[in-house]
């Protein structure tokens, strides 16, 4: 069996944590000569390249940057067991490093932590947006912990990923008062030449809503489409058009908004995903978060 020398993975971790080797002598009052021959032999054991050199910079590898993430996680435990058996308080923090993609709106990824949040008192919360491509290239290297997406990750990606499905619900067609006004009588109907932001080509939702007017024989004005909900929220807010809004959160976007409900259908079905690297939900946050968007937040299939 083949043991993983500590030693070795601290000078890594202080190289990496300073930038240089030169700093990291300093601090660990080795020579740096002694450094480098280690930070090879550590390399060597693993079989991988850790660090490179960038002009005069030292910098992490993809690997490097999963193996310093093990690494804060190795040092940080030793010293929370130093004071544990001392009987000190530890002091330590629950750490969860989410990554939500970019089309699902603020409010939902919102009502999706909020339980971690309030189940867990010493969490402290990482969020990173972006779209799920790059968010799932994150996970892939340990930066992340969970991402939160509006579909399971896709087939035939490299990333090692499991899809633990949290919920779904129908939607809401809301819109600034004076325009749900008179789009509200004659629903669906009303929708017919009327200005809708929606959400860009490609997503899921786009697709399930394009679909749905099909089926109704309606045929809403695009003034508008965004992958970024934020940006659409505020076009929504300002009378910019009408636009979808999970139903079960259609009286907290209407109040955190100021907007008007139009009409609601079950026909076109939201869904949502935590993805993880784990076949199970090991995470307290994660699992605390799974557990209450299956029993409170959305009715599951």
């Amino acid at each position: 069996m083949e043991w993983l020398n500590y030693h070795h993975l601290l000078y890594f971790w202080t190289v990496a944590r300073n930038g240089s080797i030169a700093r990291a002598a300093e601090e660990l009052r080795l020579s740096q000569p002694t450094i480098s021959n280690q930070l090879k032999t550590l390399e060597a054991s693993l079989g991988v390249k850790l660090l490179e050199r960038q002009g005069r910079r030292l910098v992490l590898t993809d690997v490097g940057r999963t193996v310093l993430r093990y690494a804060d996680e190795i040092f940080r435990t030793g010293r929370e067991l130093q004071r544990a058996v001392k009987g000190l308080p530890t002091g330590e923090r629950v750490r969860l490093a989410v990554g939500v993609a970019d089309v699902i709106p603020k409010s939902v990824a919102e009502r999706l932590l909020r339980p971690a949040v309030e189940k867990i008192p010493e969490l402290t919360l990482t969020c990173r947006e972006g779209p799920l491509g790059q968010l799932l290239a994150a996970l892939a290297l340990h930066e992340l912990d969970v991402v939160l997406a509006d579909a399971p990750a896709p087939e035939g990606i490299k990333v090692r990923a499991f899809s633990h499905r949290l919920g779904e619900c129908g939607v809401a067609f809301v819109a600034a008062p004076a325009l749900a006004a008179g789009l509200r009588r004659r629903f669906p109907r009303s929708l017919d030449g009327a200005p809708a932001l929606l959400p860009m080509q490609g997503t899921t939702l786009r697709r399930d809503l394009e679909a749905w007017f099909d089926a109704q024989r309606v045929r809403p004005l695009l003034v508008g489409e965004f992958d970024d909900s934020a940006l659409l929220d505020a076009f929504g807010r300002r009378g910019g058009g009408f636009f979808a809004a999970p139903a079960v959160l259609e009286r907290e976007v209407c109040a955190a908004l100021d907007v008007s409900a139009i009409g609601r259908t079950d026909e076109v079905r939201v869904r949502y995903w935590a993805i993880t690297v784990e076949r199970r939900l090991r995470h307290p946050a994660v699992a605390a978060l799974a557990e209450a968007a299956r029993a409170e937040t959305f009715v599951t299939a």
